[in-house]
């Protein structure tokens, strides 16, 4: 009976994938022929296939520019900032034990975007403002747990303190920012500020793709492999321990990772809520609570989220909104609607 049900879980959760695969698929081929100027999926499929296979190329020259030139390099960052703080979020809420916790909870959008204005107001490039603002966002990680543990010696709960560190050195980070905005030119600094603090993938540039992809290969490929061991860390302390899990170490690895994930996200795209809160939410109504299955759900449903988001920002109106807007006008109403059905749930129970 018991070996029935294992397998009955094990193709549902395969099921899941598979369709959550075959629709990012579909929505990455149609975004590529969204936008002013329209591109069949057909020939976008032939573009793609020309370019991977070095097939003969069926379609118009200003076609394949905009598939390949202005579309892709844009979707394929929002896929990798989608599934990264998909991933990012579904850990921190497992390693701080609740489901209401966001990527930039230890300060780690708080600190990239203090980066960033630092090196917008300078005038330093795009590359100069992902490198600056990816650093700073660690940075202020590294902060809030340094003073964490050093506050934790004298104090009972070491979770707490850190999620209250993590607070204050984002407020901090938060007051840095406002107070660079307050002497910015306001007719050229304080505008690109301002926008790049709203979120948006339309300064996407090819060193910013390599920038991500290395970091989130670094912060993806632990939590896949040690995605098992988040499932103790939902325990208190001492029942993981009791389990032979060293607490202390994979609490750093899985920071490091989530960090990493999130920071690079923010330094490339600015800040965008609500994603690593809100889908790792829908991941688990999908396939449980079980990390082994969220992590790889989060990571599609992230990805296919924030391609739709993006491609609403492109089409939808005459000018391209931030992308921070958008998730904001989604993410919130669709988050008090998952809050009530899990509320409705617990009071039939």
């Amino acid at each position: 009976m018991r070996q029935k049900y294992r397998c009955r879980v094990l193709s549902s959760t395969t099921g899941v994938l598979i369709a959550l695969g075959v629709a990012f698929l579909i929505i990455f081929v149609l975004s590529l022929g969204l936008g002013k100027y329209a591109v069949p999926a057909k020939d976008v499929l032939n573009i793609l296939a020309g370019k991977l296979f070095g097939l003969e190329i069926i379609a118009s020259p200003v076609a394949v520019d905009v598939v390949i030139n202005i579309r892709l390099l844009r979707i394929l960052a929002a896929a990798m900032i989608g599934g990264a703080l998909s991933m990012a979020g579904a850990t921190y809420q497992g390693l701080f034990r609740n489901p209401i916790v966001s990527p930039d909870l230890l300060g780690a959008s708080s600190g990239a975007g203090f980066g960033a204005a630092i090196a917008l107001i300078s005038s330093l490039n795009l590359f100069w403002v992902s490198i600056i603002s990816f650093f700073t966002g660690i940075g202020a990680v590294f902060s809030a747990y340094v003073i964490s543990t050093l506050i934790g010696r004298r104090h009972a709960n070491d979770l707490l303190t850190l999620v209250l560190t993590g607070m204050v050195v984002a407020s901090l980070f938060t007051a840095f920012t406002s107070l660079i905005k307050l002497t910015a030119d306001p007719d050229s600094k304080l505008p690109a500020i301002t926008y790049w603090l709203m979120g948006g993938l339309s300064t996407i540039i090819p060193q910013n793709l390599f920038m991500l992809l290395g970091s989130l290969l670094l912060g993806m490929i632990p939590l896949f492999l040690f995605s098992w061991r988040i499932n103790l860390m939902v325990f208190e302390d001492e029942e993981a321990r009791s389990m032979g899990m060293d607490v202390k170490k994979y609490r750093v690895i899985f920071i490091v990772c989530a960090t990493l994930l999130t920071t690079a996200s923010v330094a490339v795209s600015g800040v965008i809520g609500w994603v690593g809160l809100v889908i790792p939410h829908i991941a688990r109504l999908l396939v449980g609570p079980n990390y082994k299955k969220m992590m790889p759900v989060s990571l599609l449903l992230g990805a296919s989220f924030l391609i739709l988001v993006d491609d609403i920002t492109r089409c939808a109106f005459s000018s391209e909104i931030p992308l921070g807007i958008i998730t904001s006008i989604v993410g919130a109403p669709f988050f008090i609607l998952l809050m009530l059905q899990k509320r409705g749930v617990r009071n039939e129970a």
